[in-house]
């Protein structure tokens, strides 16, 4: 995979309660990735971006809310998560906080 590739197929982190709490007890990264990225290619660009091991990743397809902007009616974006299992002993800190 090319480098160009990998940073499309990494939107950025997804960080919301349910991410840090799996972060903590499941040692598991939530990513927003391209709606056209595969499994492999996901863990191919971890892998390389981060330089850690990745045991499984899972993909979810998230459907936009709709929402009304007054009296228009709208919808948000649908988009694509991956859930990244990493390998015991391995660690990816998006925070960076003092020790």
């Amino acid at each position: 995979m090319n480098q160009e590739r990998m940073y499309q197929v990494l939107r950025g982190p997804h960080i919301s309660e349910k991410s840090t709490l799996i972060a903590d007890e499941a040692n598991q990264v939530v990513f927003s990735v391209a709606k056209d990225a595969t499994k492999r290619e996901i863990k191919t660009a971890v892998e390389q971006l981060f330089e850690v091991k990745v045991r499984d990743v899972r993909v979810v397809n998230v459907n936009g809310k709709r929402k009304s902007f007054g009296r228009i009616p709208g919808k948000r974006p649908d988009w694509k998560k991956a859930y990244v299992a990493l390998e015991a002993g391995e660690e990816l800190d998006f925070i960076g906080g003092v020790e």
